[in-house]
């Protein structure tokens, strides 16, 4: 079965607070959420990678991302990690 996923974009603006409360309202409802990295926020690989860590430093332990081309995907974790 395929997961629900929601697919947002991440703009010129980078990375807000207002960004990182929105992914969390997402992964009330999704457990997969791809985000695509505009061209205005940085088209460098090393840079998509750093949003990445950012992400993930900001949401916490129970997420896992993976950078595929110029989309961030983040999983969220069913139980706590320890």
């Amino acid at each position: 079965m395929v997961e629900p996923q929601k697919h947002i974009q991440l703009g010129k603006q980078g990375i807000t607070d207002n960004f990182i409360e929105n992914l969390k309202v997402y992964f009330k409802k999704f457990k997969i959420i791809r985000i695509s990295v505009l061209k205005s926020a940085g088209h460098e690989k090393k840079k998509i990678k750093e949003y990445s860590d950012t992400i993930l430093d900001k949401l916490g332990k129970n997420y896992v991302a993976r950078v595929i081309g110029f989309t961030i995907v983040i999983i969220r974790f069913r139980k706590d990690v320890r």
